[in-house]
């Protein structure tokens, strides 16, 4: 098994391993930075799980930014029958979209 880690940023949790490409909530940088994800809920080397309580201690995953970029519309649209009534608001959510260099091996 390869080793991965557990990280979470931007209030979600993602499995990542060396050379995975991820789409996750703004970071500030410019394309080509790297920057060092943390916390890091869980990391194996392939044979053994390192699991923290709730990270683990001095663990980050390095991670190149390839760019900075906008998601798709969602649009929220509400309606009542017969009572005039019309709600419609429009979200494109700021997205970076990063590369695993490394995961820590601990």
């Amino acid at each position: 098994m390869d080793p991965y880690a557990v990280i979470e940023t931007g209030g979600k949790q993602y499995r990542v391993k060396a050379g995975d490409e991820l789409m996750i909530e703004r970071l500030p940088g410019e394309p080509g930075a790297v920057v060092r994800l943390s916390p890091v809920l869980a990391c194996s080397n392939g044979a053994a799980l390192t699991v923290g309580r709730p990270a683990v201690e001095g663990a980050e995953v390095e991670a190149e930014i390839l760019e900075q970029l906008r998601g798709p519309k969602v649009v929220s649209y509400k309606k009542k029958r017969r009572k005039g009534y019309e709600r419609k608001v429009g979200h494109r959510q700021e997205l970076t979209r990063v590369r695993v260099r490394g995961v820590p091996a601990v």
